[in-house]
């Protein structure tokens, strides 16, 4: 592990404590007995759903890649699902450090370049986004969410979303449509004083204008909008499973609410231990108890069940996989972070 991942596993790891130093503050009191008075009487069955529907979403991503690589490779569903169970299993144990494993075993599985694979994730990740924020715009609509305290604010959020991703696409189209254009000017504007920097962002910018060619007809791109929306809305679907496994309050939580519990997990994903997590069961407690009103015992065991469900329960699948593959996940992590410094 290099120094400047160092610094920001450093930097998360205080900034985490600093919230669940604020979160005990603001709480006071916790009644541990009712803790786990609340976690014993889940119903596990609506778990095993909530399970169900978070690896139905992985095998809707193999899919989505196999669309993706359509224009420019042929392969199947089938040998994509690996890479996707074996790199959330590396996202899950490693934290953001194993985010490009995923893209790193494609390219190494489907002979492709690795700045190509990580121009397919950038595009991934843009219907990701769009299509979280086209759920959340809707499930704005609901009378439901207009009695949360923060409706105009989240509403505000949402449309500074749909607007940043309007942006990012703008700015994809142009490299897909014009990418020797842009490499040319950028390489201009560096070469006279740093000719060889000059070279290597030329070179990266056409090998990622390369990788867009994911999207070259209609069909291809209403099939990638159509999984994309069902993969979130089994993700919607394995929140409201969870969350309706605990009996009271939080079954009044409607599909809306879950949405929004969603994008609070999303939000506080950004700040990710290894293994631990952080981050996103923070701000999922966060939410269930100041925004949901939901007392903190169950707030605090309902979250760190969905982070179980939703994030964590596809490291075994993942582990057993790369074993029967004779894949080495920290092999692997250290090929990828030599690959990415290459690719820089």
């Amino acid at each position: 592990m290099n120094r400047k991942r160092i610094l920001v596993f450093g930097g998360v790891f205080l900034a985490l404590c600093l919230l669940i130093y604020l979160q005990i503050r603001a709480w006071k009191k916790f009644d541990w007995a009712m803790f786990w008075h609340q976690t014993e009487h889940v119903n596990w069955l609506y778990i095993f759903a909530g399970l169900a529907f978070t690896y139905l979403a992985y095998v809707l991503r193999a899919v989505r890649w196999r669309i993706f690589l359509k224009p420019v490779h042929k392969t199947t569903t089938a040998r994509l699902l690996a890479p996707q169970f074996v790199g959330f299993a590396a996202l899950a144990m490693l934290g953001r450090a194993g985010e490009m494993i995923r893209p790193y075993i494609i390219a190494k599985k489907e002979r492709l370049t690795f700045t190509s694979q990580v121009a397919v994730w950038g595009v991934e990740r843009i219907f990701d986004m769009g299509s979280f924020a086209l759920m959340l715009a809707v499930s704005l609509l609901s009378p439901d969410l207009k009695a949360l305290s923060f409706y105009h604010r989240l509403r505000e959020g949402a449309f500074v979303l749909l607007g940043f991703i309007a942006l990012m696409i703008v700015g994809l189209i142009i490299v897909r449509r014009s990418g020797d254009l842009v490499a040319d000017f950028l390489h201009d504007r560096f070469a006279g004083f740093a000719p060889k920097f000059a070279h290597h962002v030329r070179e990266k910018v056409l090998s990622f204008s390369h990788g867009l060619e994911t999207v070259q007809d209609v069909s291809s791109a209403l099939q990638l909008v159509g999984v994309s929306l069902v993969m979130w809305v089994l993700v919607a679907f394995a929140y409201y499973a969870v969350t309706h496994a605990y009996p009271g309050e939080l079954q009044q939580l409607t599909l809306p609410y879950e949405i929004v519990l969603m994008g609070s997990s999303m939000v506080g994903s950004m700040l990710q231990l290894p293994a631990v997590g952080g981050g996103s069961q923070l701000a999922t407690i966060g939410m269930l108890s100041a925004g949901f009103h939901i007392e903190h015992e169950l707030a605090v065991s309902a979250g760190m069940m969905l982070w179980a469900v939703t994030f964590m329960s596809v490291i075994p699948t993942g582990l057993a996989i790369a074993r029967h593959e004779h894949v080495s996940i920290r092999s692997v992590a250290e090929a990828e972070e030599k690959a990415a410094a290459l690719a820089e």
